[in-house]
């Protein structure tokens, strides 16, 4: 290297050089280092001489020379020396030789994982070990958990987290909170991303946030287990629009916390895109907007049922199994899993079956749906021992398939109770079966509490009244009646129906649509 610097002198008493700086060879022992310098006339006439020096250095020795010179208009330094290769102690590898060695080593950990069976594609760009051996680690602590080969290629990024670092402090944070180890495996199933996750910054505001939704601590743990990916939201985001729209309608502030609870899904479903639409359905259906609320508060994972891929679909199957379209809010309000099920197999299967075993006309199936919803999900094998049943009582298929249209759930009831009704009806009541026959509903009344206590003060009375006049009211009218000395035709009552008011019966905890945190007392 040579650096060279030309100057000039403006004064007899200043020097300034011009030098080519000294060229050093280090070789072995021995330095050389030979330097003239010259020095501008007008200077030698100052100083009166030219120094020049020699010096060598090997084996120790040296030597220093000077003589006048009369001539010279510049100044210049000369250092020579022998090139040769340098060497030093240690050595530092450059950039480039360091970006090799990462790449080397990133395709011999790609290499390592395709031997698994584990795609790297989508891995290019994420920060890796270094070495094989650590990410035989981290697989091994997966597998641990239970994940297998194909659970890392669903999230490959997972690969990513440092044992140490990242996957022991969220495990042990969640079992701090009772989360299952039984339930790890499947928890990070689906939802590995927790993995990445800070317990501080991300985990542990969202577990603070869900007990100010009256979530109790023992439930906690099985909401996570329930919806893991919770944990990913934001808390004044989808989870509190959410819960505001439900208290909006009318879902009472103290249920909040067991709605989440049973259904936590709800947390993560967009108001406008899912809740509204579908609670907006319903209200179109006939529905109102607050039987709706008592709904979701009993069963809130309605809110989970596709409204175009399932809802939809199946109140159009329900119309063309002949239900009538003004008793679609009554089928809804009780058995709500109609509208999520695959529903038109299950007509299909139930229709035929009932037609199979007590001959039943099509027409008379949408009758059934009305007024028990719940047949569709009957078991076939059910259905077949109650219509025996009946038949082994005396009556006729065609009395039988009266009976079931008027009266559907005795398709369903337990078969030792509706035994020991019969031998009572018969034995005790000794009505003949034409009264069943009208009234099969008997067969829905407890015995013990409601058939025997209002026979006995019927007979002591004296009085001669139908089966629905004896059990279709409640106990205070029962008794209003007992004070009559005839029986009023108005007194007759209708078959029992479902009363779509009763879902909206005012509510002991009732409190205002605006959410807000209740106090502990208030929630005690």
């Amino acid at each position: 290297m040579k650096i060279r610097s030309c100057v000039g002198i403006t004064k007899p008493s200043l020097l300034l050089v011009h030098s080519e700086l000294p060229a050093l060879t280090f070789h072995k022992t021995k330095l050389t280092w030979t330097s003239t310098l010259r020095f501008p006339s007008n200077y030698e006439r100052a100083s009166g001489s030219a120094t020049r020096f020699h010096c060598s250095v090997a084996g120790r020795t040296g030597a220093s020379t000077s003589v006048s010179s009369s001539s010279s208009k510049s100044t210049t330094v000369h250092l020579s020396r022998k090139q040769v290769k340098p060497s030093s102690l240690y050595s530092r590898p450059s950039l480039s030789n360091m970006k090799k060695e990462r790449i080397a080593n990133r395709a011999k950990v790609y290499e390592f994982l395709r031997v698994l069976g584990i795609i790297p594609d989508e891995l290019d760009g994420l920060e890796l070990p270094v070495t094989v051996e650590v990410m035989q680690e981290r697989i091994d602590f997966l597998h641990k958990l239970g994940l297998t080969i194909e659970d890392i290629n669903n999230y490959p990024l997972v690969l990513g987290c440092s044992v140490k670092k990242n996957m022991i402090p969220v495990l042990d944070y969640l079992g701090k909170l009772g989360v299952r180890k039984s339930t790890f495996t499947e928890f990070l199933r689906r939802y590995p991303q927790v993995l990445h996750a800070s317990v501080v910054v991300d985990l542990a505001p969202v577990v603070k946030y869900l007990q100010g939704l009256d979530i109790k601590p023992n439930d906690i743990p099985r909401v996570l287990e329930k919806y893991p990916e919770v944990l990913g939201f934001k808390l004044e985001g989808t989870m509190s629009t959410s819960v505001a729209y439900l208290v909006g309608i009318g879902v009472s502030r103290r249920e909040v916390g067991g709605v989440l609870t049973k259904y936590p899904e709800i947390l993560g479903m967009r108001v406008g895109r899912v809740i509204k639409p579908f609670v907006e359905y319903l209200e179109g259906l006939g529905i109102p907007r607050l039987a709706i609320a008592r709904l979701i508060e009993k069963r809130p994972h309605i809110l989970g049922f596709g409204l175009e891929e399932r809802v939809k679909p199946n109140v159009a199957s329900l119309l063309e199994f002949n239900v009538r379209k003004a008793s679609l809010p009554s089928i809804v309000a009780q058995y709500p899993e109609i509208i999520g099920i695959d529903l038109k197999p299950k007509l299909l299967g139930q229709r035929s079956l009932i037609q199979s075993i007590i001959d039943l006309e099509p027409e008379d199936f949408g009758t059934v749906v009305e007024k028990m919803p719940q047949i569709v999900s009957l078991s076939n094998t059910s259905m077949v021992k109650h219509a025996d049943f009946l038949k082994g009582c005396g009556f006729s298929l065609q009395q039988v398939r009266s009976m079931v249209v008027e009266c559907p759930q005795i398709l369903a009831l337990n078969l030792d109770i509706m035994k020991l009704s019969f031998d009572y009806f018969q034995m005790e009541m000794q009505r003949p079966l034409d009264d069943l026959v009208a009234f099969p509903a008997f067969f829905t009344y407890g015995l013990e509490s409601t058939i025997k206590p209002r026979d006995k003060f019927v007979a002591k009375k004296g009085f001669k009244c139908s089966l629905s006049w004896l059990l279709n009211c409640s106990d205070e009218k029962f008794k209003e009646r007992l004070n009559y000395d005839t029986i009023e035709m108005e007194e007759m009552e209708t078959m029992p129906s479902f009363d779509m008011n009763s879902l909206m019966e005012p509510r002991s905890d009732e409190s205002d649509s605006d959410y807000e945190e209740d106090s502990d007392d208030e929630y005690a």
